[in-house]
């Protein structure tokens, strides 16, 4: 059983070559595991330079639709809603788990599974004076002890994050966390809010000691009020904390307006959820047009941007826009995912602005796998 026939992988020094996650068809039909499953046909390789190389993993071959393995479905940016479907599917996950393959593909994306191994990527990447946002994969606990456990980690990680040199105690953090309330207890059937807002005081509490950023991650649009909500009661204690914004669903722009009027670090991204049209934009230009003019308003706001994107259209355009509002290169970010257009995060920094690394770690990898091979990094 594959999930893959992975085309040569990028061997270190050697961007030119192609990144596959698989080249599969066949979908998986019940008690037939000789069938191939695929997550994509990824072609396209993503060459040092090269912005409008795309790292694919489109075309998702016909997976499960509810109850209807032999359905196909298609995703709204190009590929399958299949491959978002695939993040929640226990077999796919326990299948991608074993195979070899899988991981030398997830290993672009994510550093590594221990905390060790993420601290050694952020060495790499304060050395080329990038900043980082650091992300303990999990999310959708089943219990309060599990999301206990998971803001010890993160109290641990920050620990050990505060016994870096360059910790600053003003200005821009160069260091920071991003955490999901899911993973704090969000979703549990009692007092859910209650626990995640409990365990998010705890984890800001210690950054704040640290000398360390918070940024509450963006889930689910069924997330959103609740998490807006925690963020606001949080910021109470921690007016430094950020707060992540995702461009297409239909109500950021209002969401932008009140963040941006209180001076809120805002993290503005495109989103990476299959979301109903009834809340969301669902083609990739009006996808864009919604990101400009909200990230208008956060730029002719008092708080600070972060830029999340890999669009080239969009970094294009921020340059002329900061002139515009009055921004000068310490007064926002970009940000970037780990492992994703390597070669502009360098040109960035190298032009004088400021630009955040988002580096994930954690055996909990597979959900973010699928959703960055389904938004397709290019974007």
């Amino acid at each position: 059983m594959a999930i893959a026939r992975a085309a040569k992988p990028v061997a270190a020094g050697r961007p030119d070559q192609t990144v596959a996650i698989a080249r599969a068809a066949k979908p998986v039909a019940a008690g037939r595991p000789d069938q191939t499953v695929a997550i994509a046909r990824a072609a396209k390789p993503v060459a040092a330079g090269r912005p409008d190389q795309t790292v694919a993993i489109a075309r998702a071959a016909k997976p499960a639709a509810a109850g209807r393995p032999d359905q196909a479905g298609r995703f709204r940016h190009g590929g399958a809603p299949a491959i978002l479907a695939a993040s929640r599917s226990d077999w796919l996950r326990r299948t991608a788990e074993r195979m070899p393959v899988t991981r030398k593909v997830v290993h672009r994306f994510v550093p590594g599974e221990t905390m060790g191994s993420v601290l050694e990527s952020i060495v790499a990447l304060r050395d080329s004076s990038r900043y980082v946002s650091v992300n303990y994969l999990g999310e959708d606990v089943a219990d309060a002890d599990d999301a206990a456990a998971t803001t010890q980690t993160y109290l641990c990680l920050l620990d050990a994050l505060g016994r870096r040199p360059d910790v600053a105690g003003d200005g821009v953090r160069p260091l920071e966390v991003s955490v999901k309330l899911s993973a704090l207890g969000q979703a549990l059937d009692r007092d859910g809010e209650k626990i995640a807002l409990e365990n998010a005081h705890t984890i800001c509490e210690r950054a704040q000691q640290a000398g360390i950023w918070v940024t509450v991650d963006a889930e689910d649009h069924t997330t959103t009020d609740s998490t807006l909500s925690t963020v606001r009661d949080l910021r109470v204690d921690f007016p430094w904390l950020g707060v992540v914004l995702q461009a297409y669903l239909r109500r950021t722009l209002s969401d932008c307006q009140q963040f941006a009027a209180e001076g809120a670090r805002v993290r503005l991204c495109k989103g990476a959820y299959d979301e109903p049209a009834s809340v969301a934009y669902r083609d990739r230009p009006a996808v864009t047009d919604s990101y400009l003019r909200c990230l208008r308003v956060l730029m002719a706001g008092s708080g600070y941007p972060m830029v999340a994107t890999h669009d080239p259209a969009v970094i294009a355009a921020v340059p002329k826009l900061a002139r515009e509002t009055g921004r000068i290169a310490n007064s926002f970010e970009y940000q970037m995912l780990y492992g994703i257009r390597d070669a502009e995060q360098r040109r960035l920094v190298d032009a004088g602005s400021q630009v955040r690394v988002y580096v994930p770690y954690g055996t909990q990898w597979y959900g973010y796998l699928v959703r960055r091979l389904a938004e397709r990094p290019r974007i």
